[in-house]
């Protein structure tokens, strides 16, 4: 188990200390849960109060924080603690060991490539004409079908499944049953009334750098390639369709829906359970509420919010309304009921 001193970590981050600079810490957790050999940080004021009753050995706080009651833990004054944060659990996620090796319970397939200093756990499937970069992390039971490519650092959780001919790029991360290429969903009606399966041609193309969560689907193309861009990070749950695109530095959370044909364009935010009709484009640099239904095409730096989805303050102004509508149907009814009075006299 690793170890830090408050020396180290304000070494590291550049901090000042407050209190005992041999303190240790050996993980990182809320300042609420702080436990001692704990690493706490107070970032959101509207926390300070755990600052005097939690066990953490140490807490990052900000440079201009000033402590308004005695304080056990010892203090790391940082610039940011919010960056310092971020800086902090990298270093422990990087201090953490890193599996090796290639299973012999694995199957590789001849003619597949494995790169350098791979890790390949038990039960994982690499097909023929498969190519592995160098430093990959395979995960077990994960399946890699016929010429996938596979870029340098990349690491497959278990149970990440890759159909044939897809491409992912370095330094991406697949999280459990991740499912990336399984057919578009396309059919065409038959005069019997049932429905043909229109075959799905293309691949996925995953580029540099992404996060792709827990048991999200990614379908192929019918042709040619769903893209999903450098630097995207999609949540668990997520399902894109065949042909989308979306570009660099997008994100989006759990439960979203994204159909067929569909281009989301670089630095959009789609919160929770978005849902985007097929054909449609959204822009660069747009903001997308949760439980949003986007149905039409989005310009650059829009916002967008509800079903279907308005522009941010028509959907304000409308919902001020909506909750009012039961007292205004009331005061209409009383208006009927006085104008029909009126009427009869």
């Amino acid at each position: 188990m690793m170890e830090f001193t408050a020396e180290m970590i304000a070494g590291f981050l550049g901090g000042q200390i407050v209190g005992d600079k041999e303190a240790k810490v050996h993980t990182v957790s809320s300042i609420e849960e702080g436990e001692p050999g704990a690493l706490a940080y107070l970032t959101n004021l509207k926390y300070e109060r755990h600052l005097y009753t939690t066990k953490a050995s140490i807490v990052l706080v900000n440079k201009d924080f000033t402590p308004s009651a005695p304080v056990a833990a010892t203090l790391v004054k940082v610039d940011d603690a919010a960056a310092c944060v971020v800086k902090l659990l990298a270093m422990y996620q990087a201090a953490k060991p890193r599996k090796q090796g290639i299973s012999p319970r694995a199957s590789i397939a001849e003619g597949a490539v494995v790169g350098e200093n791979c890790y390949v756990g038990d039960f994982a499937v690499i097909e023929a004409g498969a190519h592995i970069g160098d430093n990959c992390q395979i995960y077990p039971q994960t399946y890699v079908g016929d010429g996938v490519t596979v870029g340098a650092e990349t690491i497959l959780y278990p149970g990440v499944k890759v159909y044939e001919g897809c491409r992912i790029g370095d330094r991406c991360i697949l999280h459990a049953g991740a499912v990336i290429g399984a057919d578009g969903f396309g059919f065409m009606p038959n005069a019997e009334g049932g429905f043909d399966k229109i075959p799905q041609l293309g691949n996925v193309v995953i580029e540099d750098d992404v996060e792709i969560g827990a048991n999200t689907c990614i379908d192929r193309a019918k042709t040619d390639s769903t893209v999903i861009r450098r630097g995207v990070k999609l949540d668990n749950l997520i399902q894109i369709g065949h042909n989308v695109q979306i570009g660099e530095n997008t994100v989006s959370s759990a439960q979203t829906g994204i159909a067929g044909t569909s281009r989301v364009g670089r630095n959009c935010f789609l919160a929770g359970q978005v849902g985007i009709a097929d054909h449609v484009t959204v822009g660069d640099r747009v903001m997308i509420g949760s439980k949003s239904g986007i149905d039409k095409n989005v310009p650059d730096g829009e916002v967008r919010l509800g079903y279907p989805a308005l522009p941010g303050i028509q959907y304000h102004r409308s919902s001020a309304v909506f909750k009012n509508l039961p007292e205004l149907a009331r005061r209409v009814t009383r208006l009927e009921n006085d104008l029909e009075t009126l009427k009869n006299k």
